[in-house]
């Protein structure tokens, strides 16, 4: 695993404020839980940004190094790693996730 790709990590992440690595894309996913996750954030009616792993093996192992979580899809708002499908459905329906996307769109920071 290369530096390189840590880097690419890294810069992709605090370049938007709501990112989700996933199998696929927002208009495409390709499994259930990144289709799942895709959901939540299309409701909530923020943009976001996704990176298709399917597409870049080195970018698929590299973000699970990265936060030290094993699986798919991985979201990221603000540059903070929030988890993954479950956590963010959680989230969701507690009204948190809601707050927190607000929040992050309303900082000028990033």
């Amino acid at each position: 695993m290369s530096e390189n790709v840590m880097e690419k990590i890294k810069s992709q992440v605090a370049s938007n404020k709501i990112l989700i690595y996933m199998k696929g894309t927002k208009d495409f996913p390709r499994c259930g839980f990144s289709a799942a996750t895709v959901e939540v954030f299309k409701e909530l009616g923020y943009p976001f940004e996704t990176v298709d792993v399917l597409e870049d093996e080195e970018i698929r192992e590299g973000i699970k190094r990265f936060t030290n979580w094993p699986t798919i899809p991985q979201v990221f708002i603000n540059g903070k790693f929030i988890g993954g499908c479950d956590i963010t459905r959680e989230l969701y329906a507690r009204g948190e996730l809601q707050q927190m996307v607000k929040e992050a769109f309303e900082t000028d920071s990033k």
